[in-house]
């Protein structure tokens, strides 16, 4: 892991990656791709077999190099055309319990944080301003294994909050909050859990508290590692409803390909997805970096903080695990069956059908739980603006959810 992070060596790698990508890996993946029987899956074409060794060849060399591009992160409002930022307070009088003792431990304090509003297209619509007639809004947390990508709205992730504001008509603008990323060594050691809770609490308390939209009217989506950080943010919600001062739970969960167990129990599993579909998706644990991304998010409190806490692993198989789900709002949730992480989905799935119901129903015990996995998708998949037609049949699907 980041064996080339230092100049000049890791300008010689990127250089040496870029020209043996272009002339060697591209046409070796082309030719092996065009063969059905040689295809990860049948029925992906040469191009999504292509793109896929891409992506996981690209997010290789981060592992070895570390980042090797300046990407907006919580320490400033990165300005562009069109882009609407704004500043979210910290509200350290809203972290209590289990929470703050766990803050206190790994020194994570609360602080001013960005957000970014997204609004649909041809919709005029003032920055911040208070709900209109009819509509709900998107609370949105970006993906990245608690260690990459950004909440800002040129980040690969925003395809997703793009994609619902455009299919879902009920909703006309998303917000993301630009929430603290981790880190371990070789770099600096910051941010671990639950610095991010932290901050997702305070862009969901920004939406109720500031801008005045109802929890009644908020969706809180997230995929990946967001997904991972929206149950969270929910359960917290959920768990300290009795409190005045913490803003009620929204009315409803979106989990896109959530990362839902960070132990190593479902990759443990004999004959699971964690090592079946190795070669149907882009990320893998063969150069270490989703071991390293779990060290630095669970940071000082240890690895053994995934076994057993349900804000971090609300999938873990660890024999003396237990969680329930009770009181969580109508949810939609997906995974690509060609994944290496639908193992751990499919367990959250159940656990969450076992407390909710599984339906449309929007009253408790008519259901609340609605599952969608597109057979041969990959992770995360509808950031890939290439991955159709499953995209486009998802965004469909979480429409008619939202609009039922």
């Amino acid at each position: 892991m980041h064996t080339f992070r230092k100049q000049p060596l890791k300008g010689l790698y990127l250089v040496y990656q870029l020209l043996s990508t272009l002339f060697v890996r591209l046409p070796f993946w082309t030719l092996v791709n065009v063969p059905k029987g040689l295809r990860p899956r049948p029925s992906w074409t040469v191009k999504r077999g292509v793109l896929v060794n891409f992506v996981r060849h690209f997010m290789s060399i981060g592992n070895q190099t570390g980042p090797w591009m300046t990407r907006p992160d919580h320490t400033a409002i990165t300005p562009s055309e069109g882009v609407n930022g704004v500043w979210v307070e910290p509200v350290p009088e809203l972290v209590t319990g289990d929470t703050e003792r766990l803050a206190n431990i790994a020194n994570v304090a609360a602080i001013r944080i960005p957000g970014y509003w997204q609004h649909k297209k041809g919709a005029d619509l003032p920055v911040g301003s208070g709900l209109q007639t009819g509509e709900k809004v998107l609370y949105n947390l970006h993906g990245g294994a608690y260690v990459r990508m950004s909440a800002h709205p040129s980040d690969p992730t925003a395809n997703i909050p793009k994609g619902i504001l455009k299919h879902v008509p009920s909703i006309k603008r998303a917000f993301s909050v630009e929430y603290r990323l981790s880190s371990t060594k070789p770099f600096a050691e910051v941010h671990p859990f639950p610095a991010a809770l932290i901050d997702a609490l305070a862009g969901y308390n920004y939406l109720v508290n500031t801008v005045g939209i109802p929890p009644s009217n908020i969706i809180i989506c997230g995929d990946s590692a967001g997904g991972n950080l929206a149950q969270a943010l929910t359960r917290y919600l959920v768990e300290n409803s009795t409190n005045p001062d913490i803003p009620a739970p929204p009315s409803a969960l979106i989990l896109l390909s959530p990362w839902s167990d960070l132990s190593q129990y479902h990759e443990d599993l004999p004959g699971g997805s964690a090592k079946t579909h190795l070669s149907s998706d882009y990320i893998n644990d063969t150069d270490g970096g989703a071991s390293w991304a779990k060290e630095a998010f669970c940071g000082v409190h240890g690895r053994a903080i995934a076994d057993t806490n349900p804000y971090v692993s609300p999938a873990s198989l660890h024999p003396g695990f237990t969680i329930n789900f009770k009181g969580f709002p109508r949810t939609f949730l997906n995974g690509g069956g060609a994944e290496v992480i639908v193992d751990q989905i499919r367990t959250l799935r159940d656990r969450m059908i076992k407390d909710l119901g599984e339906g449309n129903g929007v009253q408790e015990g008519d259901g609340k739980v609605r599952y969608h996995e597109a057979p041969d998708a990959i992770h995360d998949y509808l950031v890939a603006t290439w991955h159709e037609p499953e995209r486009s049949d998802t965004l469909r699907a979480i429409a008619e959810w939202v609009e039922a």
